[in-house]
């Protein structure tokens, strides 16, 4: 019998569980959450290298891949399908990969986890190539769908990353970049939906925010790149662009008609008092990156001065 990790573990201290009263049974489980962001903490310096290395493929044209099952391949779903409205990615640059496939993120299918042929399929589908990044993430550090994804990637020589709850874990083992967040035993043993999966979604939040933001997705801490796709975000535009610049919320509305809603755009021609032509000439040659762009323009227009 293999010997149980750490979040396999029972948890000594809620062995009574069954008999606690509704208040004591959150009470605790609040305590036990306490304990999340101490062992994510722990992690972030690799957390960070990953950041680098990362935003360093996606340069050169990689995609990155995140794979997992359950929950762990759920909460990868749920980070990337936010990314391509808040920072306007392409679909097919930040893919989740979930055991089981599309049925598995409404109805578990536990037996997929060990289907590690499936993966490889998927992977040779998308035509992982060196550029490109394979994220793994697993409480146990083990699940044979994960291990085997970043397997495949390192052969390949895509940069592997494994994201686990365990210490010493075969995941780690195999990627370039182990982030080991040892959560512990679950209030529920083995329920690592909670603990560990709230770890997962904190480490996955860290590692999308922080990757956009080291390539200019962002400017100071707003969502430049964001898709005005509907009237909420229009009018967050308008403020953003208030907040930004100090122009007047007509002035921001008017700089968003011009850029036919390039908030990107509409933003620097309001800081820098361009025309929409400078706009995308400069962000083009700053790879769509605001302040080197602004910070270029304003270096030209000084050497251009007599």
């Amino acid at each position: 019998m293999n010997e149980l990790t750490g979040t396999e573990h029972q948890n000594p201290q809620s062995i009574g569980l069954d008999e606690w009263s509704s208040f004591e049974i959150v009470q605790f489980m609040n305590k036990e959450d306490e304990a999340v962001a101490g062992a994510v903490r722990g992690a972030l310096t690799h957390i960070s290298k990953a950041v680098e290395a990362i935003a360093a493929r996606w340069q050169l044209g990689g995609r990155c891949f995140v794979i997992g099952a359950g929950t762990s391949g759920r909460l990868a779903v749920v980070d990337a399908v936010e990314l391509v409205p808040t920072f306007s990615i392409a679909q097919n640059r930040w893919v989740p990969l979930l055991a089981g496939g599309y049925e598995a993120m409404w109805n578990s299918l536990e037996e997929t986890e060990d289907d590690d042929s499936w993966i490889i399929t998927a992977l040779k589908s998308h035509s992982l190539t060196q550029a490109d990044v394979v994220i793994g993430v697993t409480a146990s550090g083990s699940t044979p769908f994960v291990l085997a994804a970043a397997e495949y990637a390192a052969d390949i020589g895509a940069l592997t990353v494994g994201i686990s709850n365990n210490e010493s874990t075969a995941l780690t083992a195999i990627c370039d970049i182990g982030i080991e967040a040892p959560t512990g035993p679950e209030v529920i043993r083995g329920s690592t939906r909670l603990k560990a999966g709230t770890a997962q979604k904190m480490i996955l939040n860290m590692l999308s925010t922080a990757t956009m933001t080291k390539l200019g997705k962002t400017y100071q801490n707003e969502m430049i790149d964001m898709k005005l796709i509907n009237k909420k975000l229009v009018n967050r535009a308008v403020q953003m662009l208030v907040n930004m610049t100090a122009a007047t919320e007509e002035e921001a509305q008017s700089a968003l008609e011009v850029t036919n809603h390039d908030l990107k755009s509409a933003a620097f021609i309001l800081l820098t008092g361009s025309t929409l032509k400078e706009a995308k000439t400069f962000l083009e040659g700053s790879a769509g990156h605001l302040k080197k762009a602004i910070q270029q323009y304003f270096h030209d227009v000084k050497e251009l001065k007599p």
